[in-house]
């Protein structure tokens, strides 16, 4: 795999930082469900708080489904049977 790189005059042309521009795309491909939460955050350089504020900032919705929820769950009852 090859790194991305984004010429100097592009960055300002769109007039953001470079850390600005790899936040938009972190969103973007969170948002198109390309990357996970993770993955994006870690793309973005964020802590995962700051990542879903970015996120809010910008309308873009928590993917969370009926499937993360049985998980979830199945997740707290192991936790719960071993004492945890």
């Amino acid at each position: 795999m090859t790194d991305l790189i984004i010429p100097g005059r592009v960055i300002e042309q769109v007039e953001m930082s470079p850390e600005q521009l790899l936040v938009e795309l972190a969103v973007y491909l969170y948002d198109k469900e390309i990357l996970s939460m993770g993955k994006a955050k870690a793309l973005a350089q964020l802590d995962l708080i700051t990542f879903q504020k970015e996120l809010a900032k910008r309308e873009v919705y928590i993917k969370y489904d009926y499937e993360d929820l049985l998980s979830d769950l199945s997740n707290l009852a192991d936790l719960e049977k071993q004492g945890l």
